[in-house]
């Protein structure tokens, strides 16, 4: 992924990877209602992300659909790699760090992170 998605413009991206193409009316009706967003705002954020190449617009049954370019899974990754390095030299120890020192973790958690590191280090074998 090149540009930064927004927050707002994630919205959109969050309705077409759980919906699928979806038309301008669609997205307002699922994502303008929801965050009290009228119409024209709905195709600005639709409009900046073409211009990002995060979506493209489908000509299909007459209608324009909007399709996801950019996969939830590339949007996280550089979101979650984006955090890491502004707030923590992108290293991710830190950040494990700062939830456990200022976060109770539950009982599920604490052996979530355990099961994880215990399969990182069967990897490195």
């Amino acid at each position: 992924m090149t540009a930064r998605i927004s927050a707002a413009e994630s919205q959109i991206m969050e309705a077409l990877w759980t919906q699928g193409p979806l038309t301008a009316d669609e997205l307002v009706r699922e994502v303008g209602s929801a965050q009290g967003w009228g119409g024209a705002t709905v195709k600005t954020l639709t409009n900046r992300l073409l211009k990002k190449k995060a979506i493209e617009s489908v000509r299909e049954d007459g209608r324009v659909r909007y399709n996801p370019l950019v996969s939830r899974e590339e949007y996280l990754t550089g979101e979650s790699q984006g955090l890491l390095d502004r707030l923590f030299g992108g290293e991710l120890a830190p950040l494990v760090a700062h939830y456990a020192k200022h976060r109770a973790l539950s009982e599920e958690e604490v052996e979530r992170i355990k099961r994880l590191i215990s399969e990182l280090e069967k990897g490195d074998d």
